[in-house]
């Protein structure tokens, strides 16, 4: 999966990208093998103020969980239907990744 997206982004000597991950299991891999050019940043354990995207998954899962599709068109169409519906609901999506003791911030959302 990394050789693919190195590829993807024509990493290598010169063109380099930092991806930022949470140190779940099934990120790290003693047999890991990361491509030339592609940086792996390690985010603490326990902080998930650092990703409140991970706190979505359950929102994106619910039309899946469950279920079996005969393609991965099919997986897709819902899911990218899922995330049209979610993008609407603004109000769910800013209470479920903003944090109080956040600084106030201007928001996309």
């Amino acid at each position: 999966m990394l050789q693919e997206f190195a590829a993807e982004f024509k990493l290598g000597p010169n063109q380099h990208i930092m991806l930022v991950v949470d140190q779940a299991g099934w990120h790290i891999s003693k047999n890991l093998k990361v491509p030339e050019g592609l940086h792996l940043m390690f985010l603490p354990s326990h902080s998930p103020e650092l990703q409140p995207a991970e706190r979505l998954w359950p929102l994106v899962d619910e039309p899946i969980a469950n279920r079996s599709f005969e393609n991965l068109d099919q997986l897709e169409e819902l899911l990218c239907a899922r995330c049209r519906s979610l993008w609407k609901q603004r109000e769910l999506i800013r209470g479920l990744t903003s944090f109080h003791w956040w600084p106030q911030t201007e928001t996309l959302l």
